[in-house]
């Protein structure tokens, strides 16, 4: 069941394709959990958003019940998905359910699959969701599957960041990425004043997915 070498670059080419197709935001999400379960051979993939009160959302999902969708969440360092996106490190399971951070949840069905494998949506350093694939029966994830995983997880988070993805959003709601937050600031002299915080790393725009 694990990948073959040229699994990733597989994948990757074709998320490249689907980034470029006219789709609505929410099909555009549907396909690509559809293609990463594809690659991967496995039951089921989702893909959960943190927003900004700390919740993670389900906003994508293929092998779980449909109505899950927008409506699982999870808080953060809850359940299995929680405890990625809190450690920020990828998780592999071959028997999730007995897991004991395994949060069950009705809507999903997901007591029924077996072996699962997480990793953390990061940009800068930043957890802005998870990413997960799992299988009915136990398997043992190798690194290949782990490293396509972890490469797909940031193109994710390249999508999070577009204005596509606002559609997205519920009224009301907003991403943990457009959180504002709170710098400390060193003064080199007494006084009060107003300035901007820059980041001295530029965001990275990624235009070619699959090196040639």
């Amino acid at each position: 069941m694990a990948i073959t070498i040229a699994g990733p670059r597989v994948l990757l080419k074709q998320l490249r394709e689907s980034m470029a197709e006219p789709l609505a935001s929410q099909a555009r999400l549907d396909k690509i959990v559809g293609l990463i379960a594809e690659n991967m051979h496995a039951d089921v993939c989702s893909f959960y958003v943190l927003r900004d009160d700390n919740a993670l959302e389900l906003f994508a999902n293929r092998g779980f019940k449909p109505e899950a969708v927008h409506t699982t969440t999870l808080r953060l360092g809850e359940g299995l998905v929680g405890l990625i996106a809190k450690q920020a490190e990828p998780l592999s399971l071959d028997n999730a359910p007995s897991h004991p951070a395994f949060a069950y949840r009705p809507e999903t069905g997901e007591e029924a699959f077996k072996a699962f494998l997480g990793v953390p949506v990061l940009r800068a350093g930043q957890t802005l969701g998870v990413l997960v694939v799992q299988n009915r029966d136990a398997h043992v994830y190798g690194e290949d599957e782990i490293e396509a995983m972890l490469t797909t997880a940031t193109l994710r988070a390249e999508m999070i960041s577009t204005a596509d993805f606002d559609a997205l959003i519920k009224p009301g709601q907003d991403i943990d990425l457009r959180r504002p937050r709170s710098f400390n600031g060193t003064g080199f002299s007494d006084g009060v004043a107003l300035g901007q915080v820059v980041l001295h790393d530029p965001r990275v725009v990624v235009t070619n997915f699959v090196a040639e």
